[in-house]
């Protein structure tokens, strides 16, 4: 009986105190409010670094939109690009006296030459205006476009040359010094004017944004805006540099795509626009006194002034429709 009892007891006691350490233990040491702590110490963490990186988000965005914001603004106010840029644009060294010179020189020489040939004073002025301005203003387009073409060719080979340079371990400006010590014209040239640009005081992104104002072609753009965005908001320059080498060589070969299947239509606006003349030429050696009644007769000048008129309105309309822009 006493054995019974004992047994009994020592069981309840048992029981009570296994109830007691596991339920009333924890509350009694601390052990509850330190688990608690811990718990939400580890939660307010995840909170909070999401909260910050939301924050870092939202700046760089902020960043980003203003960079973009700023090169917008300033394009619109440039948009009317004095004779001096052309110049430098074309590659040339020439000053606007200079320019302004040469049209002068050419319009008197077409004057002189028409008035002389034909003794037509309406058909010597008009190819005094057309030598005078038209000329000089078609030869300064063409250096420029076939400028911009060589800058397009070379330059996504150039950029490469700069992600591996930061990859490397050097800096942009080093990477930047090593394009223009190697690359061709007129990418040296213009990579050499950032260089120098910079030299005097101008941070490096404000430098490439004015690449533009040289090069004005969407792809100088382009770089202008990447490089000014990191340098402002920071990030991975590298993979920045090479997705825009990605782009821009996807653009290349789109441009090139598109000359491909443009060049039946050009080839034959090129044939539909030389016809007229070439029909002239032949009836005049063929049968000069057919066509000599519009080189010796006021209508005639005014028939020859108008088909001019209207085979350039003609040109123009069919270079228009055959040109992309993308």
């Amino acid at each position: 009986m006493n054995m019974q009892v004992l047994a009994i007891a020592f069981l309840t006691a048992a029981t009570v105190g296994g109830i007691a350490w596991v339920f009333l233990y924890p509350l009694l040491s601390g052990e509850r409010r330190v688990e608690s702590r811990r718990a939400s110490v580890a939660g307010s963490e995840p909170a909070r670094s999401r909260q910050s990186e939301k924050k870092n988000q939202r700046s760089r965005r902020e960043q980003v939109e203003g960079t973009l914001k700023e090169l917008e603004a300033r394009r619109q106010k440039e948009k009317s690009i004095s004779l001096a840029t052309r110049l430098t644009q074309a590659g040339l060294s020439w000053t606007p006296q200079n320019f302004w010179v040469m049209s002068g020189v050419l319009g008197v020489v077409g004057f002189l030459l028409i008035f002389i040939v034909s003794g037509s004073l309406l058909g010597a002025v008009f190819l005094a205006f057309a030598a005078g301005l038209g000329l000089p203003r078609w030869i300064l387009n063409f250096l420029k476009k076939r400028r911009e073409a060589k800058f397009l060719a070379a330059l996504p080979d150039a950029v490469d040359v700069i992600v591996r340079g930061i990859k490397a371990g050097l800096p942009l400006f080093e990477s930047v010094k090593v394009v223009a010590a190697d690359a061709p014209e007129p990418l040296r040239s213009e990579f050499m004017a950032i260089i120098e640009t910079q030299a005097i005081g101008m941070p490096l992104g404000e430098a490439f944004s004015r690449l533009y104002d040289r090069m004005p072609v969407p792809e100088a753009n382009f770089l202008g805006i990447v490089i000014s965005i990191q340098q402002k908001s920071g990030g991975n320059l590298s993979e920045a540099l090479g997705n825009l080498s990605k782009v821009l060589r996807d653009r290349k070969k789109m441009r090139e795509k598109v000359q491909a299947i443009s060049m039946e239509a050009k080839a034959s606006a090129a044939i539909i626009g030389s016809l007229p003349p070439i029909v002239m030429t032949l009836v005049s050696l063929t049968a000069p006194g057919y066509m000599t009644i519009l080189w010796t007769s006021s209508t005639g000048h005014m028939l020859l002034f108008g088909c001019a008129m209207w085979m350039s309105l003609g040109i123009l309309v069919m270079k228009k429709m055959i040109n992309f822009d993308f």
